[in-house]
């Protein structure tokens, strides 16, 4: 038996459900914080726990190139490496294909990379993107694949998908099912609606404990994302976790929770919290503006995350900003990721209540109305 995936209400198309694993149970829809070198950078897990954190995600080649799977695997897995009991999910090093197109160079069977930390190959495979995974004691494993970059021909697109789908049957092969643990498929095909529809098909058939759509947060933009999704959306199977690979942008979120989608990772409300960037109920802000060096104010007035409820505010994280105290991204940080956490909350408990629609509209609203400053 693998993970197992019940689903609770459903609001039109938006979905609420538990998935259960080996690590404990995930409520979706769920947003996963991003600590791709087993870190979520400057938050201790009891912190993320405390916020309602449910799962992780880390990256299996950049763990594989520091400190190394051995070092990981010797020390009884991520979960005890890091000290975080929950469930962790881990990309398969597929994304870095594309980003580190320049130091890569794939063949039918898998890449190879120049480490652009000193120079050293490392090849990674399905078969050896799976086998560190396990090694690493992922809760929910991702496939190896190639993401594509956007825009992309449908010929080159096409070429891709069919690769990424050889190497989706492999990395099933090499998977070894244990109770509690998961696999997921990744639909590929760039935003070409007939390259997905054969790729998720072809999933389908494999039978993946989730699937996942990959290949999106690229440069494509808001509406090309919707209509990627739309495009799919009635073939998804109802009895699998869905999950967006990348996204990001709370209308992001939104909207995708609207279309079905139950499970998100994004690097942005933490690399926001790192460079100023605020995520509130009413907008974005930029903490180093000078407008707030006087500003008494929390970060928001309607947050209830410790930073606020303490009333830090704005004046000294903007002063912590400026002479460049690690204690600003941090606060930022915290507060940021609590934010996305309490949307989810919030989203979950308005499909139960069947009044998605509403909260979902309010939510949208709200973002796109207030205080919004991102200048210097």
């Amino acid at each position: 038996m693998t993970i197992s995936f019940k689903l609770n209400s459903q609001d039109n198309l938006a979905r609420a459900g538990v998935i259960n694993t080996a690590h404990g149970e995930i409520k979706t829809p769920v947003f996963m914080p991003v600590g791709t070198y087993a870190a979520v950078k400057g938050i201790r897990p009891e912190e993320l726990k405390n916020i309602g954190s449910e799962i992780i995600l880390a990256n299996t080649y950049h763990l594989l190139e520091r400190p190394g799977e051995d070092i990981i695997k010797n020390s009884g897995g991520l979960r005890n490496f890091m000290k975080w009991e929950g469930p962790i999910l881990t990309d398969s090093g597929g994304f870095q294909v594309m980003s580190l197109s320049k130091v890569s160079k794939v063949d039918t069977s898998g890449v190879t990379f120049k480490s652009t930390l000193d120079g050293r190959n490392i090849r990674l495979t399905p078969e050896k993107s799976i086998s560190i995974q396990k090694n690493l004691d992922s809760t929910i494993t991702m496939v190896f694949d190639e993401c594509t970059s956007y825009p992309v021909e449908h010929s080159i697109a096409e070429k891709s998908m069919k690769l990424s789908m050889d190497w989706a049957e492999k990395s099933k092969k090499t998977f070894i099912d244990r109770e509690g643990y998961g696999l997921f498929g990744i639909v590929q095909g760039s935003v070409y609606p007939d390259l997905r529809k054969e790729s998720l098909k072809r999933l389908i058939d494999l039978d993946f404990d989730g699937i996942a759509l990959g290949g999106l947060a690229v440069g494509e933009g808001h509406d090309v994302m919707l209509d990627v999704i739309n495009d799919i959306q009635e073939l998804l199977p109802d009895s699998k976790p869905r999950y967006l690979m990348g996204i990001g942008y709370p209308k992001d979120i939104i909207e995708a929770v609207r279309l079905g989608i139950d499970m998100f990772d994004c690097v942005l409300p933490t690399r926001s919290g790192r460079t100023g960037k605020v995520f509130t109920k009413i907008g974005q802000l930029n903490i180093r503006n000078s407008k707030f060096k006087t500003d008494l104010n929390p970060l928001d007035n309607f947050c209830n995350c410790l930073v606020c409820e303490r009333n830090i505010s704005r004046s000294y994280i903007h002063h912590l900003s400026n002479i460049g105290d690690m204690l600003s991204s941090i606060y930022i940080t915290l507060h940021n990721l609590y934010h996305y956490i309490e949307l989810m909350r919030e989203l979950r408990e308005s499909i139960i209540n069947k009044n998605f629609a509403e909260v979902a509209e309010n939510r949208l609203k709200d973002y796109e109305k207030g205080d919004i400053d991102l200048e210097n």
